[in-house]
């Protein structure tokens, strides 16, 4: 009778995680359409004022591209010579009226020096909306892994409470047999009620993170895509850390702009040094005689207090740091992409064993201790060992599976490649 009773509840333990898992599933699937990571990512892309501020700012890159190729208007000049003099200059009798246009000639290449400029401005800027997208991608991505996890935190801890009620109404079996003191009894209270309070908690916090998630992609959330968590590479799969290389990334990209920025800023530099000249043609009418005669003027600046040195030595300097800022940049990246690539490997690793071998163990000493602790062999100590040891195991294995996920996606953002830029 006894090992018919062993194997009732042995079968019983076994099947509580699959119904546990099974009623989890059903819950997710009534709760309405589950939504992808994918989805949320594209949803928070729409809505998110980052993305927005960034799109502002590539709008006004365009525009100031169509500037910078624009030519300088010509003016307009007028001039009366020969007034309110004296003698046969007084008043307006020998006056002589100049109406003409003056068109400005830039030499040195200036347009092309501030097209230039106006060019690596915007190519900046579509980086900068790239960077945008990726930090947004990267951000829904935490809140979306966070909200998951905390949703197996709640399946978990109902999974404790529930365990935690059978171990009490076993003891009162035990105190009404006479086998077992009442402090048993009190024990397992004592348990059921910080396990009702801890998934108290738990719930409170994935509704938080849920909620975290939906201001973030701008509507409700409905269901989570709870075999995200699951998915680990293969064991063979990881290898040896390879060198990092941050040529050619986003994280890099940003400064490597700058330096295009700077150069561009130092070509216009040395053709502002060159000045312009202004010609155009102009009618002179002569009031004595009302004649009017042909006018062609040409001026031009000569640089005697600013000729533009300190201009073109302060451009120069800029893109001294640029080049220097950039240098400085590609080791923090290369570094960055090594601990990622690091603790991706760490949290693979990790999450195999919590989830795999190390999860099943705790869940086997389990499942002896009950049948154990219900036909009298364990005591309760050996019992609430076993069961504190299987929920910190199963929270680990939460925790493992959210860090690797996190770690991957962080090394995605560091190892993205930058956009080609269109500065037409």
């Amino acid at each position: 009778m006894k090992r018919l009773f062993a194997a009732a509840l042995a079968a019983s333990a076994c099947a509580s995680p699959l119904q546990a898992q099974t009623a989890a599933a059903s819950s997710v699937s009534d709760a309405g359409p589950v939504l992808s990571l994918e989805q949320a990512v594209a949803a928070a892309g729409g809505t998110a004022p980052a993305a927005e501020a960034a799109g502002a700012v590539l709008d006004a890159a365009r525009a100031n591209r169509t500037v910078a190729g624009l030519r300088p208007n010509p003016v307009v000049q007028g001039q009366v010579e020969n007034i309110a003099g004296s003698g046969a200059y007084r008043g307006l009798r020998s006056a002589e009226t100049t109406i003409g246009l003056a068109f400005p000639i830039e030499r040195g290449g200036k347009r092309g020096a501030r097209v230039a400029v106006a060019d690596a401005q915007l190519s900046r800027a579509q980086i900068e909306a790239a960077i945008a997208a990726a930090d947004i991608g990267l951000q829904v991505t935490q809140l979306y892994v966070e909200a998951a996890a905390a949703e197996r935190r709640v399946a978990a801890a109902q999974e404790q409470a529930r365990i935690a009620g059978e171990a009490l109404n076993a003891a009162n079996v035990r105190v009404r047999a006479g086998r077992a003191s009442p402090l048993e009894a009190q024990r397992a209270d004592v348990r059921r009620i910080s396990a009702e309070a801890n998934l108290a908690r738990q719930r409170r916090l994935a509704d938080g993170a849920r909620t975290n998630l939906a201001r973030r992609i701008g509507k409700p959330v409905t269901a989570l895509d709870g075999t995200l968590l699951d998915r680990l590479p293969a064991a063979d799969a990881q290898g040896p850390i390879l060198p990092a290389h941050a040529a050619g990334t986003l994280a890099l990209a940003a400064v490597e702009a700058d330096v295009a920025v700077a150069n561009a800023g130092v070509r216009l530099a040395r053709a502002n040094r060159v000045p312009d000249v202004n010609v155009g043609p102009a009618i002179r009418r002569l009031e004595a005689t009302s004649d009017l005669a042909a006018v062609f003027t040409i001026s031009m600046p000569i640089p005697l207090f600013s000729n533009g040195s300190a201009a073109l030595a302060q451009a120069t300097a800029q893109r001294t740091q640029a080049d220097a800022v950039r240098r400085l940049r590609t080791l923090d990246v290369e570094q960055a992409i090594t601990d990622a690539q690091v603790q991706a490997e760490n949290a693979a690793t990790t999450a195999r064993a919590a989830a795999g071998p190390a999860l099943d163990a705790a869940q086997e000493a389990a499942r002896i201790a009950r049948i154990g602790y219900r036909e009298g062999k364990f005591g309760q100590l050996d019992l609430l060992d076993a069961e504190r040891s299987l929920a910190e195991t199963r929270l680990a294995a939460i925790d493992a599976l959210a860090t690797y996920q996190i770690a991957r996606a962080q090394l995605e953002r560091l190892t993205a490649r930058a956009p080609k830029g269109d500065t037409q």
